[in-house]
């Protein structure tokens, strides 16, 4: 659907739709993200091929199955039981020079230097310009430290060039990682084809996202790998310390789960509606953040059960405000603002100031957006204060993405509540994670046929 936007203003590609009931639905997101391209780079990096199934296909992911093939890897879609949602995967070296565009795809950015600095050829890194201004000169240091020759011009950013010498020798090394947790997981998923291995450290404010290094850890164990992990603190804190020893990687087959961070916007709408919706084919137990993101939804009022292959969460229609710290699970944190400008009482989330170098400035686009419907949310330097007030999209205002799929989730949950729903300007930019979003949105507020 689409209309008109007044001048000035971006012209919108979808409009969020308004719900008319409470949802009832039954749906499969697509593959975990941060499984797929960790399982991508751990099968690149293997010895012998491997199956990769229920995997996601968007930007962030064919972007990484480009750069691994750009590396030399054998990377071809489908599995031989005809699963089309599958890679199979099969290392190999690159020839000659090798250009990777990391589009803006932070797991690309982190996770392949450190694999280039493998290969026997120069590896030119580039990418969308939103890309420059992401994180990444702690992992270019830290791979200087580890033994790898890279060509930055001083920027810390891209452009780049990995001048790889088909080995690097590994040992130990110290970063800030408070920008982003794949700087660790970057370095850790390439240590066990590093000479010494690699004992990487982290020294700064607390790491961002901890859940996806334990996720991490926890699938180079399952590719074979040696992994130690603690905490300076004691066996309660939080691990800042990894070592990984040289060794084998023999991933052979890796399921990929369904991406609760992707489910996360539907799950918020059975909150708005006070309906239900069931996640199907989700595990028992699970790599992803699922206990922090479901504690904060059920914190705002949900009632959350699972079965064995199922997750189920309803809602009563009112949503409760909250004071959260966020940090472990920011990839949720736009559509639990999108949630907390609906509810009835006040939120603030802390611990999410790195947020503002993700996709975009997430802080600012969600206050600026959210302030133009008639919201009120003030950006503090570690996170943000949501004070629910009346919206609405009058004047033709479209709610711009700012080229940020969490936006666009974001923007679904508050035209919910909105009588005519929402316009939002470059939906089609969730495809970098989820490219039937829009379509499986609106077959949830359809119903069952």
């Amino acid at each position: 659907m689409q209309s008109a936007a007044p001048p000035g203003l971006p012209a919108p590609d979808w409009v969020a739709p308004a719900a008319n009931g409470p949802v009832r639905a039954r749906l499969r997101p697509p593959g975990s993200k941060s499984m797929t391209n960790r399982a991508l780079v751990l099968a690149a990096l293997g010895r012998g091929p491997t199956t990769i199934t229920g995997a996601l296909r968007a930007r962030d992911t064919e972007l990484m199955a480009a750069a691994l093939r750009a590396l030399g890897a054998s990377v071809y879609e489908g599995g031989p039981d005809g699963d089309a949602a599958a890679w199979q995967v099969t290392p190999g070296r690159p020839e000659g020079r090798a250009t990777i565009d990391v589009g803006n795809a932070g797991t690309v950015l982190r996770f392949v230097p450190p694999a280039a600095a493998l290969a026997r050829a120069d590896v030119e890194f580039r990418g969308d310009p939103r890309a420059s201004k992401r994180p990444v000169a702690p992992l270019l240091a830290a791979l200087r430290e580890l033994g790898a020759v890279i060509d930055d011009e001083g920027r810390g950013a891209v452009p780049f060039i990995v001048r790889g010498q088909g080995a690097i020798s590994g040992g130990t090394v110290t970063l800030d990682a408070s920008g982003s947790s794949q700087l660790v997981s970057g370095l850790l998923l390439a240590a066990p084809r590093y000479d010494k291995g690699a004992e990487v450290c982290h020294r700064g404010p607390r790491v961002p996202s901890a859940p996806h290094i334990a996720m991490t850890v926890q699938m180079l164990r399952d590719a074979g790998a040696h992994v130690e992990a603690w905490s300076a603190g004691g066996e309660s804190a939080v691990p800042d310390r990894w070592r990984v020893h040289p060794g084998e990687l023999r991933p052979r087959a890796v399921a990929v789960e369904p991406d609760l961070s992707n489910a996360a916007p539907f799950l918020a709408a059975a909150l708005v509606t006070g309906g239900s919706v069931t996640i199907t084919d989700w595990p028992a137990r699970t790599l992803q953040a699922a206990g922090p993101i479901l504690d904060v939804l059920t914190q705002m009022g949900a009632n959350c059960s699972h079965t064995a292959n199922e997750l189920r969460v309803s809602g009563s229609g009112s949503v409760r405000g909250i004071t959260a710290r966020l940090g472990d699970v920011s990839e949720v944190v736009p559509v639990l603002t999108a949630l907390a400008a609906l509810a009835d009482s006040p939120s603030e989330f802390t611990g999410i100031g790195h947020m503002r170098t993700h996709e975009s400035n997430r802080l600012a686009a969600l206050a600026g957006e959210i302030g133009a419907l008639g919201g009120d949310v003030s950006e503090r330097e570690d996170g943000l204060v949501i004070r629910p007030r009346p919206l609405r999209a009058s004047g033709g205002a479209v709610f711009a993405s700012h080229d940020d799929h969490r936006l666009v989730m974001a923007a679904a949950v508050l035209g919910l509540a909105l009588p005519d729903g929402l316009p939002v300007g470059n939906a089609a930019t969730v495809a970098k994670t989820f490219p039937a979003f829009t379509t499986m949105w609106s077959a949830m507020l359809e119903g069952p046929p």
